[in-house]
């Protein structure tokens, strides 16, 4: 495989030559992502989501809120944003899940998730972008401290992985801090 760090990363609407690829990862229980994205969820309740997302997609035309990362031609991941309540509040929150994990490390995550930042201050009102992950995940925190986000909220030993507490952690970028 070429260099990560050269490889174009796109953002783009799901096709529908994207579903057997994308159901391949999303509801395959051993999935390496699931380590990483809500590993405090019970596997079979995120087996049973993911199912059902994918019955959705299936059924649904592409949706601006929701992208596919594409990388050299290859689906490797999503993004996707939902606007908190109320609506028109500026206050919208971030998704993103590289599930191939041939492409970690080598800064799809963060470019995708500077892309969608973008595309998001773009396309929507947005004032306030947030994110939540839990302590565990270092890729996703530094990807997000790269891009200027700060941590603004932590719950302290919140979620339990593997026997261990870890903490929750929500992460904010205001439109006035983006400098891309």
């Amino acid at each position: 495989m070429p260099d990560l760090k050269t490889l174009p990363v796109v953002l783009r609407d799901r096709q529908p030559g994207d579903l057997p690829e994308m159901a391949r990862w999303l509801t395959d229980p051993q999935a390496a992502w699931r380590h990483w994205d809500s590993p405090y969820m019970p596997a079979e309740q995120t087996t049973q989501t993911m199912q059902a997302y994918l019955r959705f997609l299936e059924a649904t035309p592409p949706e601006a809120d929701e992208r596919v990362i594409d990388v050299n031609g290859m689906v490797v991941g999503m993004v996707n944003r939902d606007e908190e309540e109320p609506g028109g509040g500026g206050w919208w929150d971030l998704g993103i899940l590289i599930f191939n994990p041939a492409y970690w490390g080598g800064g799809v995550g963060g470019r995708a998730l500077k892309l969608w930042v973008q595309d998001t201050l773009d396309w929507t009102d947005a004032h306030t972008l947030t994110f939540t992950t839990w302590s565990g995940n270092e890729r996703m925190i530094r990807a997000a401290l790269r891009l200027g986000f700060r941590e603004c909220a932590r719950v302290r030993e919140a979620r339990l992985v593997g026997g261990q507490r870890f903490d929750s952690v929500r992460f904010d970028l205001l439109r006035r801090e983006w400098h891309p």
